[in-house]
């Protein structure tokens, strides 16, 4: 071989190495569950010479818009009281910054209202009425969240003696009778069930979406636990629960059980061991392994995407939960693409 010809390999072997692991992988929007428009509509954003946060944004906004799986947006998993109530965050992985909503009332852009606290306070986290208030002052119209659905999801549940429900240790009996209840004394009695397991009174839309360049967003949006008790809020607006975004490292979304969830903060964890190298999907298997060890019979499922486009999710295995869907877009694909993960 000659010298001329060991350079010119050399000089091909150098530009190679310069570039980006993976850059054809870049952009990437990964979301969970089934939602194939809310994929769409976060890489129409990004086609379109949007930021990630305007992808991640709108991704979620029209899970808002279209009530997907009666889980997110108006509409559906009424409270105790029969009302429908938002929870939703948005993350920027470049400056760490966040904005979130808890218990948003007669508002449906919640996503919206959540970058509007991140961009507008200097707060992270608003909540209950005050939230309200906050988004009807930064123009967002004011509107009933209910619905003829809802409303029939109510009365459905009275008249089953308000069944399922999230109480426990009370008077009287919270497993054949509905409000007021009265603290009962503790025993050391069975824990009351929470009735029959439903993967759709847990659902939310977890997005993150991965720049050109690397820039992270995350982003979620829920109505929340079907029959929760009123004022109760979830993992999903919570930083490192619901979801996280670091532009050093990746992010990653979460979904289930919020109420155990979120004890466990697994979307940083998530982020955190793709810091150290660990493959997303890997990632996503410790995290729900973390809460696993604790909780076996817990609903739940973990998204996670790096910033050289590798993505992976992970899930807890039940009898009724054996595989979790999620939505991927990229460049190799450009168009939504169901992926399915076996649960472990």
């Amino acid at each position: 071989m000659s010298i001329g010809y060991c350079n010119m390999i050399q000089r091909v072997f150098v530009i190679i190495c310069l570039l980006p692991l993976n850059q054809a992988d870049l952009p990437l929007v990964i979301n969970t569950w089934h939602f194939k428009n809310a994929a769409r509509a976060a890489w129409s954003t990004l086609q379109k010479g949007g930021s990630v946060l305007d992808a991640v944004e709108m991704g979620c906004a029209q899970c808002e818009l279209e009530q997907c799986d009666g889980s997110v947006g108006f509409g559906g998993s009424p409270d105790e009281r029969g009302e429908t109530t938002l929870d939703a965050m948005i993350m920027n992985g470049d400056t760490m910054e966040v904005g979130a909503v808890g218990d948003l009332r007669r508002v449906k852009n919640a996503v919206g209202v959540a970058r509007a606290v991140m961009e507008y306070t200097e707060h992270t986290f608003i909540v209950g009425e005050s939230a309200t208030i906050f988004a009807q002052n930064m123009g967002f119209r004011s509107e009933d969240l209910s619905t003829n659905k809802s409303i029939a999801i109510f009365s459905k549940w009275l008249q089953q003696d308000c069944q399922p429900n999230y109480r426990k240790n009370v008077s009287p009996d919270p497993s054949q009778s509905c409000r007021p209840y009265k603290p009962k004394a503790k025993s050391w009695g069975p824990k009351h069930p929470k009735g029959n397991f439903d993967p759709s009174s847990h659902d939310t839309i977890g997005m993150v979406v991965i720049g050109k360049n690397g820039q992270v967003a995350a982003a979620t949006s829920t109505n929340g636990a079907t029959h929760k008790i009123p004022g109760r809020v979830g993992d999903s607006p919570v930083a490192g629960a619901g979801a996280y975004a670091d532009s050093t490292a990746g992010g990653a979304a979460a979904t289930g059980d919020g109420d155990i969830m979120m004890r466990f903060l697994p979307s940083f964890l998530a982020v955190n061991l793709m810091r150290n190298g660990t493959q997303p999907t890997t990632a996503c298997e410790i995290a729900i392994s973390r809460i696993k060890k604790y909780y076996p019979k817990f609903f739940g499922a973990l998204i996670c995407a790096n910033t050289t486009g590798g993505y992976g999710a992970a899930c807890n295995k039940l009898p009724e939960f054996s595989q979790f869907h999620f939505m991927v877009v990229n460049p190799p694909t450009n168009q939504s693409q169901l992926h399915t993960v076996d649960c472990f």
